[in-house]
């Protein structure tokens, strides 16, 4: 008996020795394990690595800054940013700056009480630098009629688009759970609040997850219904394959899809790659537009180069030119001055004795004579 527990220990012994040397020389057949509880959540080797910033991945020949460098005169910018929260955007100025973002799309958080809170923070981020930020709103309960007079007086006060709103969200560990979030592209009021934006022509930036099934269907059915609304579909990249954002841009001229490259080029839980979406972006080059998310799950540094890597594998600086800047810039630009801004330019003009054609006065150009230093 004693003899029989000294050899049982001396196997128990050398199979666990015999166990790790082969994981120490990297013998064990780690493919068969690579769908495990333990394994299927380890990023894919190839997932782009971000090195102190200035590196896009591993392996890369360009680092962030010789992009920024290379793409500078493009104009970028960034169609999608949440650093009204919190006034975050105070400390990015000079980040965006340093890297050659022209200009951002600011609003704060998404479909809930506390977005009235950071859409005024958004209005004053853009009184304090008009020419760099472009304020969207989301501070609106769409199932509430009330959120008509919230639109409408907005867009009179100067803002130049609606977002981010939740117009459905399943999976999102943030939109899922905000108070008034929607259940579909076409709840509560939203086809009311779609024909406003229609008249101030001004985009609306959806969140839609996931991007398949009824909220899809729903999404088609807005964009049907009210073909003279521009409706950008967020982040349209994330868990969605090129080939679902191609069949949605070839049927429906009124849709923009806001790509989020830093979510296909650092997030584990992307299954593409950049240059899978460029054959897309060469079929519908005016309707794709560029963001950083605020780097959400990344970083907002790492995202910005994101965007820089996203512009180089498109190897066409005219298409680049578009998707970069151009696109959004164009929506901006086609918004007419409304009546509001026009009164406060006529008490403007009596203050200082300065006339002002405003006949066929622009948004823009209503915001740059309000608030332009």
């Amino acid at each position: 008996m004693k003899n029989r527990i000294i050899i049982t220990l001396i196997v128990t012994v050398s199979t666990a020795i015999g166990i790790w040397l082969i994981s120490v020389l990297g013998l064990f057949p780690f493919d068969q394990v690579k769908d495990s509880p333990v394994t299927k959540d380890l990023p894919n080797p190839s997932t782009p690595v971000i090195i102190n910033e200035t590196q896009i991945k591993k392996g890369t020949e360009k680092t962030v800054k010789e992009l920024v460098e290379q793409y500078r005169n493009l104009k970028v910018i960034d169609s999608h940013n949440h650093d009204a929260s919190d006034s975050k955007y105070q400390n990015m100025l000079e980040v965006w700056k340093r890297n050659a973002v022209n200009q951002v799309v600011l609003f704060g958080d998404v479909s809930e009480p506390s977005a009235l809170m950071t859409d005024q923070m958004s209005w004053m981020a853009y009184k304090d630098n008009p020419d760099v930020i472009i304020p969207y709103f989301s501070g609106f309960d769409m199932h509430d009629k009330s959120s008509l007079d919230v639109v409408t007086q907005n867009l009179e006060q100067g803002y130049f688009g609606l977002g981010e709103i939740a117009a459905a969200s399943l999976y999102s560990p943030v939109v899922s759970k905000v108070a008034w979030k929607g259940d579909s592209p076409m709840d509560g009021y939203l086809p009311d609040i779609y024909e406003i934006c229609a008249k101030y022509k001004v985009p609306i930036l959806l969140h839609i997850d996931p991007p398949n099934g009824m909220v899809i269907d729903k999404l088609e059915e807005a964009l049907d219904k009210h073909p003279n609304t521009i409706i950008i579909f967020a982040h349209a990249n994330a868990f969605n394959s090129p080939e679902n954002i191609r069949k949605l841009l070839e049927k429906h001229p009124n849709l923009y899809a806001d790509f989020y490259a830093g979510f296909t080029a650092l997030n584990p839980a992307s299954t593409n790659k950049l240059e899978d979406f460029v054959p897309v972006m060469k079929q519908f080059p005016d309707q794709f537009m560029l963001s950083t998310d605020s780097g959400f799950d990344i970083g907002e540094e790492a995202a910005i180069g994101a965007m820089y890597q996203l512009l180089d594998k498109l190897d066409d600086l005219k298409l680049a030119r578009k998707i970069a800047h151009d696109n959004l810039d164009a929506i901006i630009r086609n918004q007419p001055a409304t009546e509001t801004q026009i009164a406060e330019i006529r008490k403007k003009s009596k203050e200082t004795g300065q006339s002002y054609e405003w006949s066929h006065l622009s948004k823009v150009e209503a915001g740059q004579i309000l608030w332009s230093k």
